[in-house]
């Protein structure tokens, strides 16, 4: 599934078109993906102006001139395709080497900017476990698919002091921790085993163990902090990890798993310098988990 890095970038990279554009018309072709598509999903879309796409957690917002707007999920596969000038009328008529199957491509933006160009934006998801759904406006953080979401981990508000407060008393292992949304949101498998890499700190530990009493300082929790904003940044710079499905909206590859440290890199020496240990690969809730046993504790 596409991580937080993921969506960024798609949401960057669908911005620049989306962003003052009007949606002249939609193709929805067919009834459901994850979820039925809301009712009068084409109609409510149709002749509205966007103006701003916006991202929380791993789900893309589409906000537009008036109610409703659209919340978009990518599931475990999907993606965003543009065509622009000549080529926005001949969707499904590929000229790029990675453009998807022509059967997969479930819904077609097709937009006028406000220079005249058109632009046609092709959402396509072959397991179909994305979705697309409204809100109104003001009651977009209480959706249910947004409501109780934790703290973002693109800001300065994920500091140590944040992260001690949110783990006290919690019993759980330290990678559970960090994948529970509620507690911060968009954290995913590659990026959570990355980061406790960089902390040094072992993802079998017990979260409340890295916690210390209000008001004090704990070293493991601001270099935890310290390393999921990092390892989050450089992620959204080199446009993600393109892992199996996923592609940025031009349909190059993003280039982060290239750096990796850990994830997949069972048997393989760690690159910590001076560490001499060698990435191991359990098993926490039915997900793999990479970690160094010599540098992380």
């Amino acid at each position: 599934m596409p991580e937080l890095p993921e969506v960024e970038t798609v949401r960057r990279g669908l911005q620049p078109v989306f962003e003052g554009s009007r949606i002249l018309r939609v193709e929805q072709r067919r009834p459901d993906l994850r979820f039925p598509f809301p009712a009068s999903f084409v109609e409510r879309l149709t002749g509205r102006e966007v103006i701003s796409l916006g991202r929380r957690a791993k789900y893309l917002t589409m906000h537009l001139d008036r109610d409703p707007v659209l919340i978009c999920h990518l599931g475990m596969s999907g993606s965003f395709r543009i065509h622009s000038g000549a080529e926005a009328g001949i969707v499904g008529d590929f000229h790029h080497e990675r453009a998807k199957d022509a059967a997969h491509d479930h819904v077609v933006f097709h937009l006028q900017d406000r220079k005249g160009e058109t632009h046609a934006v092709v959402f396509n998801d072959p397991r179909r476990f994305g979705f697309m759904l409204f809100s109104d406006a003001a009651t977009l953080d209480t959706h249910p698919s947004l409501a109780g979401l934790g703290i973002e981990p693109t800001g300065n508000a994920l500091d140590g002091g944040l992260l001690s407060d949110l783990f006290r008393g919690k019993r759980a292992p330290l990678k559970a921790a960090l994948l529970d949304q509620r507690l911060i949101a968009g954290l995913g498998n590659i990026y959570v085993c990355e980061a406790l890499w960089r902390a040094g700190l072992s993802p079998k530990r017990l979260a409340g163990s890295i916690a210390v009493a209000p008001g004090r300082r704990s070293a493991r929790c601001d270099r935890l902090a310290d390393a999921i904003r990092t390892v989050i940044a450089e992620a959204i710079a080199a446009g993600g990890s393109s892992l199996r499905d996923y592609v940025q909206t031009d349909g190059s590859l993003g280039y982060f798993q290239h750096s990796f440290s850990v994830y997949d890199r069972e048997g393989q020496p760690c690159v910590k310098p001076g560490c001499g240990g060698t990435v191991s690969r359990i098993v926490q809730s039915g997900r793999s988990t990479f970690y160094c046993p010599t540098c992380q504790r």
